[in-house]
């Protein structure tokens, strides 16, 4: 037979374990009172008639054509959004247009210029 070690209990440890457990346990009983406690009561309100002057016929029929008319709606707005997100690709592509149509204006006349001073530079010469 193995020896084996017999550990003693830490009677300080054992009561703080013990007193806590007690604290815990009178906690929950407090939270449960006091939940008893305010717990609302049951609501008293008179029967009245809710949803306008408006039969319940008249309700359903007005659902059905929102229903009916929510499908194009959203149609619409699709079409709507693909419509001005093209206008807003064609700006985009419009004004890099005109950049590069600056770009390539300045680059003329800077060739026409540097094609000037040759000449001039060329004439001297002569």
């Amino acid at each position: 037979v193995s020896p084996y070690v017999l550990i003693t209990p830490n009677e300080r440890r054992r009561n703080q374990l013990q007193q806590s457990k007690f604290i815990a346990k009178k906690e929950l009983d407090d939270l449960e009172r006091w939940k008893e406690d305010h717990r609302p009561g049951p609501i008293k309100l008179p029967p009245q008639r809710l949803g306008g002057k408006a039969s319940e016929a008249q309700a359903r029929q007005k659902q059905q054509m929102m229903l009916m008319q929510s499908k194009y709606q959203q149609k619409y707005k699709r079409e709507e959004y693909i419509r001005t997100k093209k206008a807003a690709e064609e700006a985009e592509i419009l004004r890099k247009k005109a950049i590069q149509r600056e770009k390539a204006e300045r680059l003329e006349a800077k060739k026409r210029q540097d094609e000037v001073q040759r000449r001039e530079m060329y004439s001297e010469d002569q």
